[in-house]
Parts: C-alpha cells; sequence; structure tokens
C-alpha cells in the first residue's frame, strides 16, 4: 500500500515519540536544565574559593538542603535508597512499603521523615487505612491491596498537543481500600506500598532491572535482604528553588499514569479546593497544559512537554519544610492552561513560584482547562518532598 511522504514522516514522528516515552519508565527522571549554576560564574575566583553554602549554617538559608533525610540520595541519577519495611495484610499478605511523612513531629525527626501537620486531617473517608504495631515490630495494615502487574503505557495526544494523552494506563492499581496513608496508634503515616503480596526472594532486584510486574513503577533496585530500595525522583521548584520528589500515588488513572505512580482510588475522600483553610490536608502544586517546549529550551515546562519525552514537566509546590509551615505530600492539583493571546504575545515562558503564578492567573493569562476558572482539579498526587537544590 502506498503511503505519502508527508503521512510517513508523521508515522515515523510518532513512532519516535512513543518510544521516547516509553523509554522513559519511570517517567520524569534527569532534569539537568533544573541544576543550580556555580556561584562561581562571573565571579575572579573559583568555586573552590566560596565557603559552606548559607543552608549549612541555618536550613531555612539558600543553599542545598536535603528533606527526606532517611534516605541516600544520587543526585547524578535523581533517585534515593530509602528503607524498606515488610509488614502484612491481617490476611497474612506480605507487604513491602516506605515511609516518607508523618504527622507525628517527634517521630519524624528521629526518623528522618518529612512532618506534616496537615496529615492530622487526612483521615475521613477510606483515605487512612488503620494499622497496629505487632509485638515482632512489623505493621499490620488491615485493608487495602495494590496489583502491580498492569503493564503502564501512555499514548500521546494528536501532535502538536501531545496532552491530554489519548490512551492511558496505570501501572499499578489500589484496590477501593488501598490508601498509603496508615494510622498507626494515634498518628498519620504516609507508607506507599512498593510491592505485595509476594516474598523476598521474588523482588530480589538488588542491582537493578526491576520487574515493574512485580514492584512500583519508580523503582529502580529493591533489596530486601538489605531492607532498601531505590526510586526514581521527579524534578521541580517550590517558591523558585528546584526541588525533587517523589511520586508514588494519585488518585486519578491519568495522572497515576503520567507520573508512574499507583492509581489509587481511596485518596479521592480528602477534600480538595480548600489548601490552606482550617482542617485542610492538601498543599497546591501547580502544572501547566501547554508550556514552551523543545528540548534545549531554557523555558520549557509543562505536559506537552513530558509527552513529547522532553523530561519532568516541571511542576510547582507550595509548600515545603524549610520554607513555608504548611507543608503536605498530598498534592492537590491545579492545571494551568496559556491563553492565545498571552502565547501570541509572547507572555509564556517557565514559571517557578506559587504567587507569579497567581498573579499571571488574576491578569488572564492563565486559565483553567478550556478557558474554565484556575483551581482545583480534583486530582490529588502523593508527592513526598525529598531534596531542595536552593
Amino acid at each position: 500500500m502506498h503511503v505519502s511522504s508527508r503521512r510517513s514522516t508523521t508515522i515515523l514522528r510518532v513512532l519516535l515519540l512513543l518510544l521516547i516515552v516509553f523509554s522513559a519508565v519511570p517517567a520524569y527522571a534527569q532534569d539537568d536544565d533544573v541544576t543550580p549554576a556555580p556561584a562561581s560564574i562571573g565571579a575572579d575566583v573559583p568555586l573552590t574559593y566560596f565557603g559552606p553554602a548559607p543552608s549549612n549554617v541555618q536550613r531555612e538559608l539558600i543553599g542545598p538542603y536535603q528533606l527526606l533525610k532517611s534516605g541516600t540520595i544520587d543526585l547524578e541519577n535523581a533517585t534515593i535508597t530509602l528503607p524498606l519495611y515488610r509488614g502484612q495484610l491481617t490476611s497474612g499478605e506480605p507487604v513491602w512499603y516506605i515511609l516518607t511523612d508523618t504527622n507525628d513531629e517527634g517521630n519524624a525527626a528521629a526518623l528522618g521523615l518529612n512532618f506534616s501537620a496537615k496529615l492530622s486531617y487526612s483521615d475521613v473517608g477510606n483515605a487512612v487505612r488503620p494499622a497496629r504495631l505487632e509485638t515482632d515490630g512489623t505493621v499490620t495494615f488491615e485493608r487495602g491491596r495494590v496489583d502491580f502487574s498492569p503493564e503502564r503505557s501512555i499514548t500521546p495526544g494528536e501532535m502538536p498537543g501531545a496532552f491530554p494523552p489519548s490512551q492511558f494506563e496505570p501501572g499499578s492499581v489500589g484496590d477501593d481500600d488501598y490508601s498509603p496513608l496508615a494510622k498507626i496508634g494515634n498518628y498519620v503515616y504516609n507508607a506507599p506500598v512498593v510491592a505485595f503480596g509476594v516474598e523476598a526472594d521474588e523482588i530480589a532486584f538488588c542491582d537493578g532491572d526491576a520487574d515493574h510486574s512485580l514492584v512500583h513503577d519508580k523503582v529502580v533496585a529493591i533489596c530486601p535482604e538489605e531492607a532498601t530500595v531505590t526510586l526514581s525522583l521527579t524534578s521541580g521548584f517550590s517558591f523558585a528553588r528546584p526541588v525533587l520528589y517523589l511520586s508514588t500515588e494519585a488518585n486519578h488513572p491519568m495522572a497515576a499514569t503520567m507520573e508512574g505512580a499507583t492509581y489509587t482510588p481511596a485518596l479521592s475522600d480528602i477534600t480538595v479546593g480548600h489548601d490552606d483553610g482550617a482542617f485542610s490536608a492538601v498543599e497546591r502544586i501547580f502544572a501547566f497544559a501547554n508550556g514552551p517546549t523543545g528540548k534545549g529550551n531554557p523555558q520549557r515546562q509543562g505536559f506537552n512537554s513530558a509527552l513529547s519525552g522532553e523530561g519532568s514537566p516541571l511542576n510547582v509546590l507550595g509548600g515545603i519544610p524549610t520554607i513555608a509551615t504548611d507543608y503536605s505530600p498530598l498534592w492537590d492539583l491545579n492545571l494551568g492552561v496559556w491563553t492565545n493571546e498571552a502565547i501570541e504575545n509572547g507572555y509564556r515562558s517557565r514559571l517557578t513560584e506559587e504567587f507569579a503564578i497567581l498573579g499571571f492567573v488574576q491578569q488572564g493569562w492563565i486559565t483553567g482547562p478550556d478557558g474554565g476558572d484556575f483551581g482545583s482539579t480534583g486530582i490529588i498526587v502523593n508527592c513526598p518532598i525529598v531534596w531542595r537544590f536552593l
């Protein structure tokens, strides 16, 4: 059958795009364009003459800072190696999980976890599952199973707008009773499950090449014998500071697929849209559907760019520890769309700070999807903060 040259070019372009997207599982790793430049550029002395970063003296000051201290970070590969815990359901099935956040401030400091006061208000509906500590030190979860057998797949939308994708299938799915949030004693812990219903020898991928039909798509290596798991991280910003965070769950299948996370319907029981109001369990995360694209473009940002295989969407997080007091690992997705007028005027650019984004919204240059009001999409993503570059 004869295929026109133009159509052949289009088909090859789509196939190349799919190859790029599918070769990046899990998604959004290693974004070199957000790494800060050396302070010595333009100075008359070399970098070795500079003193320690101010963050070494006081964590709130400018400089690199590890927020999730329980693990070891590999900045070159954008991964973190965390303690791997083995628990069980009441039925006896093995549960392999990590710990990232808690509303127990003392234990957060002791274990190197992120402290989040907002998690106190997440215990609504089915969003937090009961768990109990056993005499052997393990945790028994009363409910919640995760199926890691599905194969994650995503097909970008028809060009030039890769977002929204025309097809998506998350690589892991929690049942209606699963939530990464667990109440142990009087406190809520963020305990994402990275493998379920398997024994240690079945998931012993200590040297990498993890089987994602058995483990979470973010897992790079997992070693039950050493009680460690290495997971890939995502680049973003918080108040203009580049950061790395870990994406583990989302309450919408499209978001879960794009993030390489577990689709978790139970998180939908948590109220969104209230952000920093009383009793809010969430903090806002800002994303763009149609930000600037181009692999080498220093303004690159957004879902069109990410689905084209260019890297992370470079989402903008609200408050994180050391910068604000309102941190939550439960992010309420606010999706922005640049208007045609803003694009024609050359206003579209990379935005890295919450209030700058809200200013563009106020001026009418950014709207919600389909020109609607800007605000919550109803999508929650569980993204514990890990590292702050500045």
